[in-house]
């Protein structure tokens, strides 16, 4: 691969994960259209998501230390009996949702692996998980008295999102298209929903780094050439944050109905490029 694909694939990996407009399809659409191998594609794929991974913990480190630090504090008071006390404790309720979000996702991952694998074989799922995307962020928008924060989060909230979360696994379906759904559905507040959907990419991402970083494809992909893959995750990283600070204001200030009319376009196009093809 050369660096000119490998900042290519960087940039839409990292504007795509988190823009409601799905990576994964996005990504596809690259492979297909241009002739690249679907193997290296999806190895590539997964390795800049490292990239995409230092765009969240730029983003948000500070919150990301704080739940460090809450970590600790929480092992402290089990050790000395006074249990978890969430409601007391806001911070600490947040990363047991992240917890609790991530059980769902990581269960449908490995259940239905390779029958969400058996769509990456033609464009013409991609097409229709990019119009399941567009509904749901046009509903996602019904709702405006949203009001739940990090402090009132329950565990049936979490498992909404985790589950909507392990259904973007489907390609053309957005992993913060279909979380930030989740939450506002769920009545998160509309600035905390967006957060809650980044936040709980770090375990998602680095569960699936972890799940395929021992394939021998994996290890071999790394040892060939690492110069195109570090300049893919450097162009990963700073579109990732590009990204979360637009969805940041989208969210804030805009709808994410002009989202769904993209990516309806987009979708309703590859449908009628493989019926036709």
């Amino acid at each position: 691969m050369s660096y000119i694909e490998a900042i290519v694939l960087g940039i839409v990996q990292g504007l795509t994960e988190f823009l409601p407009v799905s990576s994964s399809g996005h990504l596809l659409m690259l492979q297909h259209f241009f002739g690249i191998e679907a193997d290296s594609v999806l190895i590539f794929t997964l390795l800049l998501h490292v990239g995409t991974l230092i765009s969240v913990f730029f983003c948000y480190w500070r919150d990301i230390w704080e739940l460090i630090k809450e970590l600790g504090l929480t092992i402290a008071d089990l050790v000395k009996g006074r249990g978890l006390r969430l409601k007391e404790r806001p911070v600490r309720n947040l990363g047991v949702m992240m917890i609790i979000a991530s059980i769902p996702t990581a269960i449908i991952g490995i259940l239905f692996e390779d029958f969400f694998e058996s769509f990456y074989t033609t464009l013409l799922p991609t097409g229709v998980g990019l119009i399941f995307t567009g509904f749901i962020l046009w509903l996602s928008e019904r709702k405006k008295d949203n009001h739940i924060t990090e402090a009132d989060m329950s565990f049936k909230q979490a498992l909404v999102i985790g589950t909507m979360q392990g259904i973007a696994i489907c390609p053309g379906v957005s992993r913060s298209g279909s979380t930030l759904f989740g939450g506002l559905e769920s009545g998160l507040q509309r600035d905390f929903a967006v957060k809650f959907a980044f936040r709980i990419s770090i375990p998602s991402i680095l569960g699936s780094l972890i799940f395929e970083g021992g394939s021998d494809a994996m290890s071999s992909a790394v040892g060939t050439s690492m110069g195109p893959v570090i300049a893919g995750c450097i162009a990963a990283a700073l579109s990732g944050v590009l990204a979360i600070k637009t969805m940041i204001a989208v969210v804030r200030k805009l709808s994410l109905r002009y989202f769904s009319i993209y990516v309806w376009i987009v979708g309703a196009a590859l449908i009628v490029y493989t019926l036709l093809k």
